[in-house]
């Protein structure tokens, strides 16, 4: 993401804990059979550096970059990856907008959950490539909220869906983003046959699953930074997001309660 960029979720420790959740099996499937054990990989928006991690584990004779726009956060990314081992593994801080490498640097440049909280995904898209060698490819994953579903009904999380939509637009974000990948791409300068389009999904359904997830999410809507951009934009007030909280814990306990989040994949050769 952008330095000058306001990430609508910050780095609170409800946001982390679903973001170090991220493994690159749960969260970018279809880019693995990419990797060579050679391959150079950024990973922009790596955030905790779980994916990044794995990453590395799969490029073993590689190197992997991880870049995100907090220095912070790249502390926790640094001591993940010493404590795990991989020693292929970097990171720096940096901008989407302008990354401080040279063209045709890399042969998989990866985004996850990236481009849906940027003013210009197109822009960053076109800077994807640029650092991108020629025969390489671009993959990103993003989420499509207006698709994620649960069972059973619940008006209180149909609410939180339609706050979120509202708060992540008025932030100058796409939370549907993951709908529009290959439109994006051929903006940003992706020949239709270079594309190659898929769907991933998180699903949540087991006590735990749910548990952890809703948990999160409870947590989040009272505590991260989302709470203070929902009130400071008169969308709710604290009242209504204890409520919103609540449904969300709630939901948790459902018997038969499960929740399924879609995303959508592209993986652009250039």
């Amino acid at each position: 993401m952008s330095q000058s960029s306001s990430y609508l979720h910050g780095h609170h420790p409800s946001v982390l804990r679903s973001h170090t959740w991220r493994t690159a099996s749960n969260s970018c499937p279809y880019l693995i059979p990419h990797i060579t054990p050679n391959a150079r990989i950024l990973d922009v928006g790596c955030g905790p550096g779980t994916i990044t991690c794995d990453l590395g584990k799969l490029a073993p004779q590689g190197s992997v970059i991880g870049v995100d726009a907090s220095a912070d956060v790249l502390e926790g990314a640094r001591k993940f990856v010493s404590e795990h081992g991989v020693q292929n593994v970097s990171f720096m801080t940096g901008d989407i907008y302008d990354l401080q490498f040279p063209d045709g640097s890399f042969d998989i440049v990866h985004v996850h959950q990236v481009l849906q909280h940027i003013t210009d995904p197109v822009r960053g898209l076109r800077e994807l490539r640029r650092v991108t060698k020629s025969g390489g490819i671009v993959a990103c994953r993003e989420v499509d909220y207006a698709a994620t579903v649960w069972y059973p009904e619940s008006p209180g999380l149909s609410e939180w869906q339609d706050l979120y939509e509202r708060v992540a637009r008025e932030q100058g974000g796409d939370p549907d983003i993951g709908r529009r990948l290959q439109a994006v791409a051929r903006e940003a300068g992706f020949q239709r046959g270079d594309m190659t389009t898929s769907v991933g999904t998180w699903c949540f359904s087991t006590p735990e699953e749910l548990d952890f997830w809703c948990g999160m999410w409870a947590d989040r809507t009272l505590n991260s930074e989302f709470k203070k951009k929902v009130i400071n934009g008169g969308h709710a007030d604290e009242a209504e997001l204890e409520r919103l909280a609540a449904c969300w814990t709630a939901f948790a306990k459902e018997e038969d309660g499960w929740l399924t989040m879609l995303h959508g994949q592209i993986i652009c050769r250039v």
